[in-house]
């Protein structure tokens, strides 16, 4: 069996944000196949207007594996340390804590994983159920 790679991985992902969908605004203004804030946007050092990112699919896939590497940076230690393990009964993977990172940011990953805080986005969707359903998969990045 093939191990999930990136590509299986941001195709999920997308597949979990919007359908895969470059051109969609949610209801909170978030952006793109991976649903994108523009302060996150900014963060990674874009100044664009929404209608260039939404028509952009090669800045929106440029985007993720950017932030995916930031959050790595971020989430470094806690990465070395659990991945594989049991955290709060939730097994942890370096994709799932990378997934959980984009929905609620690798600061409130931290925090989940010091003491079990749970953090959802504005839809409801828990973090811990990002770090299931992306778990396993094989980032190379």
């Amino acid at each position: 069996e093939k191990i999930p790679n990136l590509d299986s991985f941001l195709d999920d992902l997308g597949h979990r944000e919007s359908s895969n969908r470059y051109d969609v605004v949610n209801q909170y203004g978030y952006m793109g196949k991976y649903q994108f804030g523009n302060s996150t946007l900014k963060g990674l050092g874009y100044n664009i207007s929404r209608k260039e990112f939404l028509n952009s699919p090669d800045i929106q896939e440029e985007d993720i594996v950017k932030l995916l590497k930031a959050n790595k940076k971020v989430l470094k230690r806690q990465i070395k340390k659990y991945d594989g393990q049991l955290v709060n009964g939730v097994l942890v993977t370096e994709s799932g804590l990378l997934a959980a990172a984009h929905l609620v940011g690798p600061g409130s990953v931290k925090k989940w994983m010091r003491n079990g805080r749970m953090f959802e986005d504005g839809n409801g969707i828990k973090l811990t159920e990002y770090i299931q359903t992306f778990n396993g998969y094989q980032l190379d990045i």
